[in-house]
């Protein structure tokens, strides 16, 4: 229970059937395997979708063979104070000059907002990180970096820069994350991913609170 005074940001979208994905991505489906009934004392279900669907977290090893798996990562990235910087309508990359007016004495964790609603159906057009903007932030002792966009990169990118420079700064990475109704400001973050072994991501229930 929340001490008095706290208050706690749901950052989460909503996954169902219609939760909108990457295209190729595997969409929701949850099955009954079991109801309440005859012969059954309880409801039970079986679900299928993409680890990238809603909120989630990417494993190094979603953009590099080889790399760890989500079950493996260090979840203190994950968990502790964190900044969130608004850039909303910055265009289709994030800059260092976007964040400037945010960036004096930055917590370990940064989310970006920059869509003044998060989307609820796909698009291909939606604002990502400059490569150099990551490896600036890296520069100044972040390790984890959000967005309330699909992707730290451009819908359309093979090469996956930005998400190479989370790659060479060890850093760790928040996606599709839902900031409509959070200002801008430091809080805790906690958004723990499932201790999936062999993934290369992870739903996290995302949740702000007030420090």
């Amino acid at each position: 229970m929340a001490s008095t005074g706290t208050r706690i940001w749901d950052i989460s979208p909503a996954i169902a059937a219609d939760t909108p994905g990457f295209p190729g991505d595997t969409a929701y489906v949850q099955r009954w395997a079991a109801q309440i009934g005859p012969g059954s004392p309880v409801n039970v279900s079986a679900i299928t979708m993409s680890p990238h669907l809603g909120a989630h977290a990417d494993a190094p090893l979603h953009y590099s063979r080889g790399a760890g798996a989500i079950g493996g990562v260090d979840l203190d990235p994950y968990l502790g104070p964190c900044r969130v910087v608004h850039a909303i309508n910055c265009g289709p990359l994030i800059t260092r000059d976007h964040l400037a007016h945010g960036i004096t004495r930055l917590p370990p964790r940064v989310l970006v907002r920059t869509c003044a609603s998060a989307p609820t159906q796909w698009s291909p057009h939606f604002s990502a990180f400059a490569p150099d903007t990551i490896a600036w932030l890296a520069g100044l002792g972040v390790r984890l970096v959000g967005i309330d966009s699909q992707s730290v990169d451009p819908a359309d990118s093979k090469t996956l820069d930005s998400h190479q420079q989370l790659l060479a700064h060890d850093m760790r990475v928040l996606e599709n994350l839902v900031l409509d109704a959070v200002d801008a400001g430091d809080y805790e973050l906690i958004a723990l991913p499932l201790r999936l072994i062999d993934a290369d991501a992870s739903p996290v229930r995302a949740v702000l609170r007030s420090l």
